[in-house]
C-alpha cells in the first residue's frame, strides 16, 4: 500500500480490521517486511501498521538537501501524519534500533497521538557528537574522521557500493543477530534490493554522517505516555548495562525486559518471544 506524505511515496503494510492500532517502525537500512514475523500476528487482536521510513525499503529515497533532512525530527514528523492521516486514531508505536528513537520523536512531537511506546533495542548512538568523549580513543578521533571522508561521494558512493552486496550483508547480520538460524536467505534479499535503488547511496551517507540530533536521553523526559523497553541481552552493538541504566533512571520506562540469547532485532530473531510480550502490552 502507499501513503504520499509531502509529496513522497511511503510504502507501508497492515493486517487486522479491528482493536486498537499499533504502529511499527524499522531499523537503519531495513523496511517494513523487517516486522512480517509480527505484523500479521498482531493484527489478529489489533489494526497493525508497518511503514517503510522516507528514505528506506520500497519508499522514496529522494536527494538529501534543502527540502529533505534525514533526521529523527523529519521521521517523527512523517510517523505523527501517518497515523492522523492513514490510522486516523492515536496509536501505540513500536520501534527497533533508530525506529525507536523516531517512536520517541513521534510520541515528543504529536503527543496526542502516541498512546504508548514500545523500544526493541533501541539505538544508544554511541557515535553522537555529545558521546564522544566516552569511547576509546581509537574510535573518538577515528569516527569523526571517517565520517568526513565519506562526505566526498565518490569515496562514499564506493564505500556504500562495497557494503550493499549480499555476501557482506550477510556477515553484518551475522554480528547482529544472536540466532544465525533467523539469519535467512530471504532476510538477505529483503536488505539487498532496496539497497540498489537510485538514491539509497545518498540516503546511507547523509545519515551515516549526522552525528547531531535527539538521543533517547533528550526524549524519554519529555515523553508523557508508557513506554515499554525490550533488550535482546547478546546485542553487541547496543550494550545491555546501558539498556539497564536507562531504565533505572527513567520511570517511564515499565517494563524492562530482557531476552537472554537475543541480538540487536527481537522481533525477528525472536517473534516467539516478542509477538505475546507486544500483545500483552497492548491489552495493557
Amino acid at each position: 500500500m502507499e501513503y504520499f506524505w509531502r509529496g513522497q511515496r511511503i510504502r507501508y503494510q497492515r493486517a487486522g480490521a479491528q482493536g486498537s492500532p499499533v504502529v511499527l517502525v524499522h531499523g537503519f537500512g531495513a523496511s517494513s517486511d523487517h516486522w512480517r514475523q509480527n505484523l500479521g500476528v498482531l493484527g489478529q487482536g489489533h489494526r497493525g501498521f508497518a511503514l517503510d521510513l522516507l528514505g528506506f525499503g520500497g519508499s522514496a529515497k529522494p536527494a538529501p538537501g534543502a527540502e529533505i533532512a534525514y533526521t529523527f525530527e523529519t521521521w517523527g514528523a512523517l510517523v505523527a501524519d501517518f497515523i492522523r492521516e492513514v490510522v486516523g486514531e492515536p496509536a501505540a508505536v513500536v520501534g527497533n534500533s533508530i525506529g525507536g528513537i523516531v517512536a520517541l520523536q513521534t510520541a515528543v512531537q504529536a503527543p496526542a497521538w502516541v498512546t504508548r511506546v514500545a523500544l526493541l533495542n533501541p539505538s544508544l548512538r554511541l557515535l553522537h557528537r555529545r558521546k564522544r568523549a566516552q569511547l576509546p580513543w581509537y574510535r573518538r578521533w577515528g569516527a569523526p574522521v571517517f565520517q568526513n571522508l565519506l562526505g566526498w561521494e565518490p569515496f562514499g558512493v564506493w564505500f556504500f557500493q562495497r557494503l550493499a552486496q549480499p555476501q557482506v550483508i550477510r556477515r553484518i547480520l551475522q554480528q547482529a543477530y544472536a540466532r544465525r538460524e533467523a539469519i535467512t536467505d530471504d532476510l538477505v534479499q529483503m536488505l539487498y534490493k532496496p539497497s540498489q535503488d537510485p538514491g539509497a547511496a545518498q540516503v546511507f551517507l547523509a545519515f551515516v554522517r549526522y552525528s547531531d540530533g535527539p538521543l533517547l536521553e533528550d526524549l524519554l523526559p519529555q515523553v508523557t505516555c508508557p513506554v515499554l523497553l525490550v533488550w535482546g541481552e547478546a546485542d553487541p552493538w547496543e550494550p545491555l548495562a546501558l539498556g539497564k541504566r536507562l531504565a533505572e533512571q527513567f520511570p517511564q520506562i515499565h517494563p524492562f525486559v530482557t531476552l537472554p540469547g537475543v541480538g540487536h532485532c527481537p522481533q525477528d530473531e525472536a517473534p516467539e518471544l516478542v509477538n505475546p510480550l507486544l500483545l500483552d502490552w497492548l491489552a495493557g
